[in-house]
C-alpha cells in the first residue's frame, strides 16, 4: 500500500479464520457494511473465494460502482485492485487478520482510493479514513456475532 493511503486496525472477539469467512462473504456486505448498496459477485476460485465482483456503494458525493479483483495469495488476509471504470481510477485494499494471544484477532484494513471524478485530496483521504474505520466497526460487530 502506498504511504498516501488509509491504515487502521481493530480488535475482533473471534479467531482470524472466523473473521476473515465474514470479510470474503461479499454477498453480505449490504446487510453490514452500512455504505454498500449491492455486489455481484462474478468469479469464485476453487474454495469459494471471490476473485472478482462490482459493488454500488454510497459514497459521501455520490453513489459509485466499481469492480474489483482479489488475491487470496497471503496465508494472513486478502488484497484487491480495483478495474478502472468510470467513477474509479485506482482502488488498492487489504485485509489481514493476526492472531492475537487471547485468541482475538488483530484487523488491519488498507486502503487507496483515487476516484475518476475531481475531489478534493483531503476530502478523498476522510472519505478513505470513513470508509475504513466504518468497515472495521461493521466487521467487528458481525463477527462478533451482535
Amino acid at each position: 500500500m502506498a504511504a498516501e493511503g488509509t491504515v487502521q486496525s481493530i480488535v475482533v472477539d473471534a479467531s482470524p479464520e472466523d473473521v476473515e469467512a465474514v470479510a470474503v462473504d461479499l454477498a453480505s456486505y449490504p446487510e453490514w457494511a452500512s455504505a454498500v448498496k449491492t455486489v455481484e459477485i462474478h468469479e469464485e476460485d476453487d474454495e469459494g473465494r471471490p476473485v472478482r465482483a462490482t459493488f454500488v456503494t454510497e459514497a459521501m458525493i455520490k453513489e459509485i460502482t466499481y469492480t474489483l479483483a482479489y488475491d487470496h495469495g497471503s496465508d494472513t488476509g486478502f488484497s484487491w485492485e480495483a478495474e478502472e471504470g468510470p467513477d474509479i481510477r485506482s482502488m488498492e485494499g487489504s485485509y489481514e487478520f493476526i492472531e492475537l494471544e487471547d485468541g482475538t484477532t488483530e484487523v488491519v484494513y488498507a486502503l487507496k482510493v483515487d476516484p475518476a471524478f475531481t475531489v478534493p485530496g483531503f476530502l478523498r483521504r476522510q472519505a478513505e479514513k470513513t470508509i475504513v474505520s466504518t468497515a472495521l466497526r461493521g466487521l467487528k460487530k458481525r463477527a462478533e456475532g451482535a
